[in-house]
């Protein structure tokens, strides 16, 4: 049976060719263009907040940092920004912002915490006797966090008070250590160990330093903990009783010291670390209203930059900030007063220490001093044109995520993280003199890095100046998304989840504390402009090179959650990460997500926790998968259809030349299943050598357009060829197996006794074409289906700018164009002109003895051919017109509505089609003068 059947095929080797032609391409073009689509699916997860208004609708952030545990649940952790240090470059921020239907694109960038001095007031008057001359006010501290469950006491620090008349160190710009000017008009040396110290001056005129213990550190390292860190102040109690001291105990004067004050406040320097993020000014104006946020001071403006000022052998830059007016830091300072009647002037530096600490005293009170407290009275100086504060930029650190462990409960635990290393604070060599935060000594959640910034005695000196101050509660959307922890400026808080943790938070949240390794993470407190980056960041690393962290994206025309809505914000996140590859999260519809979080214990005293924490489960969840499109796969699909159409044409042809060979064959004896198996097999060898032939082209093909075309996917080409084979001749093959013998003896074109004669060339091409209406119709509907593929999908590229939006039976439907749907429905209209133009050819064989009779009667070649291509126009016009009415119907649908613009679409696209089966009708016509009428008449 193989051999007959080779031979078979052997023997009408053009016509074996061309069948095997068009279902290479076919089967070709399908593998190839599948490799071309992605595809976003639309899940709808938890309770959708339909009224909810949202500061923007799409997340997106550097690929690869959607944690399993988010992508599995379809969540999104609170703080999702800790731990995202760079990772999207100013290029994809440009990609971002072109996409189509983007209100504001608003980039921020974590830079890391930056260790800040904030001066908390501790109140010593009622603790002095103004009866001694001399005294020293000892306080001892205790450090508090977590609510009160981690605590650790500092060493304690020292108020000198005295009656005798003090003199400070006037050290502005240039000085000598060998003669420093002091407040009485005289210079005095240095000390080796206690620099420019205060001097008390005695009754005899002499004067003796009261030693500074911050001069040299005595014996501290460059990354002491704030625990270790102690001082002693010096302060005059005036014969009114008001006290006069240094700058930085009591209120500034223009002279350095200190104006005469009633209250004498100690101003305790607590180590906290301020995270800093840098924005866009304009966008993030557009966004949350930053501006109107702005209470004291004034905004960052887009022009505002890093200033650079030289001094010695370095730069000193100045990095503009605007600050928040609350720290959303937990953490506040206990402390007892002792107070001893002893002087601490003349003692040396070494000594200090020692006499200081000496058991005994009276106790002089107490008192507890919240975080708060310290950073308004930071933020209460009055705003200069240079801000009202600043801090250091040295040393900034970054925290990595939180990484987690699943419960057999389905809770989740924090995985706990060793203690810092303390150098990663700075050390000497970063000159960085403030110690690292006390709370950095806790075990944490989260690992701990210093941001790659250039060190050494060279090196800028970089700090941060504010120029205003404002309030997050002022800024739009924050009070909406209470419930939903996505706000970039709302602290996470997290409730107890049993009584007994509920019992020990004392009823009260757990709150971000003062170490950048816990488990919460206060939200930025120091905003710069995005412009500060490229200056601040240089030589910082990779960070440099990808500074952006995340973007919030706003769509156009987007008012609360609906369907449309969402599938408008859809489309825009589908877009965003096609062209940037960045994970894209949809935050339209979000709700808080209870998650049940066990927090180890930690090293003072925080016993373990069990957390309720909100997350936030994405209403609508944009997930990026590799597969193909479905819309798209319908206009592949159809590349098929209208292959097996062509095919199937093409072999009843072939069946109708070999008439007379398979009656010989019935009359023989050969049984029904048999010719049907003779006709199947042919069209299965062609169709497993075009499979072959495909899986060999499809990826140099793929790789030559660009396209990824793996193995497997090409490895369909086999079975798809074959069944596609199979497809167009089946229906072929039953007929010629049921065919009676006398069949042969009948015309291959019956005559259309139902037309009335016709009396123009036009009509009788109309005649010839109602002669076969199943060839007709094969042909039109080919043709038809291509059209109405190019209608589609050029309304949605043109008509609508590359979507359709709408509403199908209740459902929401887009239709967005690839170049691969673009492909695909010109491929459609492709075929289906070269299946108008083998019915004219196969028209043309069938009909070759009348055409010759025409031509023996004195017809010219000229009107044979105008008669052929008049039947191609006939074609062409039939099948453009319905395809076109079709696409116009399906987009109209997908719309609800007819634009002008559409139906000017949908004319072109007949236009096209009609052209193109033109064209193709002039193949056929071209072998007209190949007819031979003795030769034909002869066998006829």
């Amino acid at each position: 049976m193989f051999g007959f059947i080779w031979r078979q095929l052997r023997g009408r080797a053009g016509r074996s060719v061309a069948l095997l032609v068009g279902v290479l391409v076919a089967t070709t073009g399908f593998v190839v263009l599948t490799g071309a689509t992605t595809t976003s699916h639309l899940d709808v997860i938890g309770t959708v907040e339909r009224n909810t208004q949202v500061a923007y609708e799409i997340l997106v952030r550097p690929h690869g940092t959607r944690a399993p545990l988010e992508a599995e649940r379809g969540l999104v952790r609170p703080n999702y920004l800790s731990g995202l240090f760079g990772g999207i470059t100013t290029q994809q921020y440009e990609q971002v912002k072109s996409v189509p239907g983007i209100e504001v694109a608003a980039p921020i960038a974590m830079l890391g915490y930056s260790t800040t001095l904030l001066p908390t007031p501790i109140d010593l008057t009622d603790a002095v006797d103004r009866s001694l001359d001399s005294q020293v006010i000892r306080v001892d501290p205790t450090f508090h966090a977590e609510r009160g469950l981690s605590s650790a006491p500092g060493k304690p620090r020292y108020v000198y008070v005295t009656k005798k008349p003090l003199i400070y160190p006037r050290i502005n710009g240039e000085f000598d250590s060998d003669a420093t000017p002091y407040s009485d008009g005289r210079s005095y040396p240095w000390s080796d160990t206690c620099g420019p110290a205060i001097r008390e001056v005695q009754p005899d005129g002499r004067s003796l330093l009261v030693c500074d213990p911050q001069f040299a550190l005595l014996g501290n390292p460059g990354t002491y903990s704030e625990r270790d860190d102690w001082s002693l102040d010096a302060v005059q109690l005036l014969p009114d009783g008001r006290f006069q001291g240094p700058p930085h105990v009591l209120a500034t004067d223009r002279d350095g010291t200190s104006a005469p004050a009633d209250h004498l406040v100690m101003a305790y320097d607590l180590t906290v670390p301020f995270l800093l993020a840098a924005v866009d000014p304009a966008a993030e104006e557009q966004l949350v209203g930053l501006n109107g946020a702005v209470i004291t001071g004034r905004a960052l403006r887009p022009d505002d930059t890093v200033t650079v000022e030289r001094r010695g052998t370095a730069d000193n830059l100045s990095v503009p900030v605007v600050v928040t007016n609350r720290p959303f830091i937990d953490e506040s300072l206990s402390a007892t007063f002792t107070r001893r009647a002893i002087s601490p002037a003349g003692v040396e530096a070494i000594d200090l220490e020692k006499t200081l600490s000496r058991p005994g005293g009276t106790p002089a009170g107490s008192g507890r001093y919240d975080l708060t407290a310290g950073h308004q009275a930071m933020l209460t100086e009055k705003l200069s044109p240079a801000g009202c504060c600043g801090g250091q930029l040295q040393t900034v650190v970054q925290s990595a995520e939180v990484q987690y462990e699943r419960l057999p409960d389905g809770s989740l635990r924090a995985r706990p993280q060793p203690p810092v290393n303390p150098k990663v604070y700075g050390d000497k060599e970063t000159f960085n003199p403030l110690p690292r935060p006390w709370l950095a000594d806790d075990s944490g959640s989260r690992s701990v890095r210093a941001l790659p910034l250039p060190t050494g005695a060279n090196a800028a000196n970089r700090f941060w100046q504010a120029t205003g101050v404002f309030d997050p509660s002022r800024l739009t959307g924050f009070s909406d998304l209470g419930q939903v922890p996505l706000e970039t400026y709302q602290a996470p808080l997290a409730q107890g989840a049993d009584d007994r943790s509920r019992a020990a938070l004392g009823g009260q949240p757990l709150a971000p504390s003062g170490n950048p390794a816990g488990y919460l993470s206060a939200p930025p407190l120091l905003l710069t402009n995005l412009g500060s980056l490229p200056k601040l960041l240089e030589g910082g690393g990779p960070q440099a090179e990808a500074p952006i962290s995340a973007i919030r994206v706003r769509v156009a025309d987007v008012g609360g959650y609906s369907e449309r809505s969402a599938e408008r914000v859809r489309l825009v996140a589908e877009q965003i990460a096609a062209r940037t590859g960045l994970d894209v999260d949809i935050t339209l519809g979000s709700s808080a997500a209870p998650q049940t979080v066990e927090l180890p214990a930690g090293s003072f005293g925080r016993p373990m926790l069990r957390l309720t924490e909100n997350w936030s489960a994405l209403g609508v969840a944009s997930i990026i998968t590799q597969a193909v499109d479905r819309k798209s796969l319908v206009l592949f699909v159809l590349v098929l259809v209208v292959c097996v159409l062509f095919l199937g044409n093409a072999v009843s042809a072939a069946v109708r030349d070999r008439r007379s060979e398979l009656a010989v064959l019935s009359c023989l004896g050969w049984p029904v299943r048999r010719i049907a198996a003779l006709i199947l097999g042919e069209v299965a060898l062609l169709g497993l050598v075009a499979g072959l032939l495909s899986l060999i082209l499809a990826v140099p093909l793929g790789i030559a357009l660009g396209i990824d075309v793996d193995w497997r996917r090409s490895a369909l080409a086999v079975p798809i060829a074959l069944l596609l084979a199979l497809a167009a001749g089946l229906v072929p093959a039953l007929r010629a197996a049921r065919t009676h013998p006398a069949a042969a003896l009948r015309p291959m074109v019956a005559a259309a006794g139902w037309v009335r004669r016709p009396r123009t060339l036009f009509g009788l091409a109309l005649v010839n074409l109602a002669r076969t209406p199943g060839r007709t119709f094969l042909g039109a509907g080919a043709l038809a289906i291509g059209v109405a593929a190019l209608t589609l999908v050029a309304a949605a590229a043109w008509a609508f700018r590359g979507a359709l939006v709408g509403s199908l039976l209740g459902d929401v439907v887009s239709l967005s164009v690839r170049g691969a749907d673009t492909m695909a429905a010109a491929a459609t209209v492709l075929l289906g002109a070269a299946a108008v133009a083998d019915v004219l050819y196969l028209n043309i064989r069938d009909r070759a003895a009348e055409l010759a009779t025409l031509r023996a009667i004195g017809w010219t070649d000229t009107e044979l051919g105008r008669l052929v291509g008049y039947e191609g126009l006939a074609l062409g016009i039939a099948g453009a017109t319905t395809g076109a009415a079709v696409g116009l119907a399906s987009a109209g649908w997908l719309i609800g509505d007819l634009p002008g613009a559409l139906v000017l679409v949908a004319a072109l696209a007949a236009l096209a089609g009609a052209l193109v089966s033109a064209v193709a009708a002039l193949v056929p016509a071209a072998l007209l003068p190949r007819l031979r009428p003795a030769r034909l008449l002869a066998e006829e």
